[in-house]
């Protein structure tokens, strides 16, 4: 039901949506005719609720816009911000002038009045007047102390416009010009005056890796300390870890296992072996560190464990969701090291269609410790010094890895090639440069290897019926679906009129190598609902999986360490009289799901933004330098290119396109020339100039290295001149 009503308002708000009946709206979210009358039933909870409407024709929609809207403000740095509505209705954001925002500030939560300000295409236009500040969206900031005119400010960092905060007395904090500082808000900004702000934290010179990692962690509340009662309880755990005396595990530590990790890791959460029987069927035998039988439900370590979600991995740090006693100590399947394991045993024909699975408690030793790109060099022949068993075992695997890749590429499973970057870092933690990271086929192999894990834990748990965190990734909707076909067509591709699973596929396919590829591949991914955890049965759209569930990082993600307990009562034969203490109702897995699929989100928000901050202070000292961006959107306000070297978006202003007047044409997704005809199209490859750097707001703004239009008959330089200078002046 709550899937249901999720699909609802993603239709609902989509900018193209016209009201529709409910039978034609269940066949946009692609619910069948079974599922109808739940879909009926959600409708109704939702016209009950007022998040919906149903007119006198039958038509369902979101409710009109009311006298009043509360919702969260977002500042524009021209003053003028926009209303997010908490409810939502069919208008979408309310506009808010600059004379009317009273002195709300970003992400605040506000009241305003509407108000109409006419028709526009024979709709009614309307604004808002903030009359109360409800809630301030946040009392600390981060950013740099600077000083002008005799005032010391900060400017607040991040995503979304903020005002800078004056600040009153430095002396306290021992506070330095352009030291990096946390300030907390002792007067919220008025009409007339600006906010001012106490230094509570400083963090260390802004440009330093150490202070730019610290003031990230700040911003997204990230923990690092543990408490002492899970300090204490893992060092209990440690001592008490006696593999040599378990019992009720089966021995196999004189089997040939191998771990296969990046060069950096240091926890090892899964292994491999591999048998083949006399039949020529394989036996696949995937080994998870055992992390629940060292953490209890409920106990200090399991409590953290659920507030943290997963570990967060930072540009050269890590912030462990386990303390590293556990993460990398007795959790770890370090080589030559006896471990606890919960291992899965899938039976595979030659040509990797599964025959069976089982499921044990074992005590395993890794055999070796092997890296990406050892194995990769291993499988190309260049197997010097590596035991001959290993070199058998890995050549094993890939053989195995393929079938399966064919076997889930024939059921539909999505693969898409967006490149990953590695950055350099010099001694000091700044990036110095930046290369495509490795994506060599061992990766593949544990993929294909820890997927199939997944599913088979995921199946196991259906058949008993007992509620579990489940991995889920919905269908597209109809719109996205449609969109995607508009937008392929304008790059010059014949797709069929429905593009399915098995369409997609066919286009990655077909671009694979092209110019287009890049573009492509990330409208796809636009194209996508997230993936989230939740214990509603779902499915995987991109994984063509009707069961799936994370198994495999118990070390590094708490969903994997629920779904351990309930193998772990299966393997004891108890998974049929589980009683109300020892599993999860659906209702206190949803509200777990909820809170570990944000905490996952900020957790990758905080890496890419540390990443943007440390790849732009290298850019800051390059301006004027070409490099070469694929157009990944476009917007009236200006184009969007993505560096794929450098994995960094940046944005080139209309009026740096050249001397012409640029719009922006939604149905041809296209900004084009008035004078000259000239045209940006999305997945257009560009060279680009590096022109202004704005760190704090995290923005790259570039222009092209040759305008694509340089002159124009009767053209007054002069108006674009003075225009120019303004665009210069509003970036710094």
């Amino acid at each position: 039901m709550e899937l249901l009503k999720k699909q609802i308002l993603t239709l609902l708000t989509r900018r193209d949506y016209t009201p529709m009946p409910p039978r034609k709206l269940a066949q946009l979210a692609g619910v069948s005719s079974n599922e109808f009358p739940n879909f009926q039933a959600a409708l109704e909870q939702m016209r009950h609720r007022q998040e919906i409407v149903i007119d006198a024709k039958n038509n369902v929609a979101l409710p009109p816009m009311g006298h009043r809207v509360i919702g969260t403000f977002r500042a524009n740095e021209r003053g003028f911000g926009f209303i997010v509505p908490l409810d939502l209705n069919a208008y979408g954001d309310l506009y808010v002038s600059p004379e009317d925002t009273g002195g709300a500030m970003n992400n605040d939560t506000v009241v305003a009045r509407v108000v109409k300000r006419g028709h526009r295409l024979g709709q009614a236009r309307y604004a808002g007047v903030i009359i109360d500040i409800v809630e301030r969206g946040s009392n600390r900031f981060v950013g740099t102390l600077q000083r002008n005119s005799g005032f010391w400010f900060v400017q607040p960092e991040g995503k979304g416009f903020y005002r800078p905060v004056i600040v009153d007395d430095i002396s306290a904090s021992g506070a330095k010009e352009s030291d990096k500082v946390v300030l907390e808000i002792v007067s919220y900004p008025t009409e007339t005056m600006p906010a001012r702000g106490a230094i509570v934290q400083v963090l260390g010179k802004a440009g330093q890796y150490d202070a730019e990692i610290r003031s990230i962690m700040v911003r997204y509340g990230l923990p690092e300390d543990f408490p002492d009662q899970c300090r204490q309880q893992a060092r209990e755990a440690t001592e008490n870890f006696r593999p040599q005396q378990a019992q009720g595990r089966s021995d196999i530590s004189d089997e040939v296992v191998v771990t296969i990790d990046p060069p950096d890791a240091r926890d090892f959460d899964d292994a491999i072996s591999l048998k083949r029987d006399r039949a020529g069927n394989w036996q696949l035998g995937v080994h998870i560190a055992d992390v629940s039988h060292f953490i209890p439900q409920d106990s200090p370590l399991d409590k953290d464990a659920r507030l943290r979600g997963n570990s967060v991995y930072l540009p050269q740090k890590v912030i462990p969701m386990l303390p590293e006693i556990l993460s990398n100590g007795i959790c770890s399947l370090q080589p030559n090291q006896k471990r606890f394991a919960k291992s899965v045993y899938i039976t595979y024909d030659p040509d990797g269609n599964i025959l069976g699975s089982e499921f044990d408690n074992s005590i395993i030793c890794s055999r070796k410790r092997l890296t990406y790109l050892e194995v990769d060099a291993i499988l190309k022949g260049r197997a010097e010094g590596c035991p001959g068993e290993v070199v058998a075992l890995l050549k094993d695997m890939e053989t195995l890895s393929r079938a399966i890749e064919r076997r889930r590429e024939r059921n539909g499973m999505l693969h898409l090639e967006l490149p990953e970057t590695e950055l350099v870092y010099d001694n000091q933690g700044r990036v110095v440069d930046a290369h495509p990271a490795d994506n060599s086929y061992p990766h593949t192999i544990i993929e294909m290897f820890m997927v199939e894990a997944n599913e088979a834990v995921a199946r196991l748990l259906d058949r008993f019926g007992v509620p579990f965190m489940r991995r889920i990734h919905p269908d597209p909707d109809t719109f996205a679906a449609k969109n995607l076909g508009r937008f392929v067509k304008l790059c010059g591709l014949k797709v069929p009129r429905h593009l399915d699973r098995s369409a997609i596929q066919d286009l990655l396919v077909a671009v694979k190598g092209k110019p287009t590829s890049y573009a492509i591949n990330m409208y796809v991914l636009r194209s996508m609902q997230k993936a989230e955890y939740s214990p509603l049965h779902v499915g995987h759209f991109a994984l063509a999986s009707t069961h799936y569930c994370h198994f495999t990082s118990p070390i590094r993600r708490y969903a994997d360490l629920l779904v351990h307990r309930l193998v772990d009562c299966y393997v004891m034969g108890k998974l049929t009289k589980i009683g109300a203490d020892e599993v999860l109702d659906e209702g206190e897995l949803i509200e777990i799901g909820k809170h570990i699929t944000f905490t996952e989100q900020q957790a990758a928000e905080a890496e890419k933004e540390l990443q943007t901050v440390l790849i732009l202070q290298m850019l800051s000292e390059r301006i004027g330098q070409d490099m070469d961006v694929v157009v990944s959107g476009l917007t009236n306000f200006g184009v969007f290119v993505q560096c794929t070297k450098f994995g960094i978006e940046g944005m080139i202003e209309p009026g740096d396109l050249g001397l012409d007047e640029w719009k922006f044409d939604d149905r041809a997704q296209a900004i084009v020339g008035k004078w000259s005809g000239e045209s940006v199209r999305l997945g257009q490859l560009m060279k680009v100039r590096i022109a202004t750097v704005n760190i704090p707001a995290r923005q790259l703004f570039l222009a092209p290295a040759e305008p694509l239009v340089s002159e124009r008959p009767g053209l007054n330089r002069r108006k674009f001149k003075r225009k120019n200078h303004a665009r210069q002046k509003r970036r710094r």
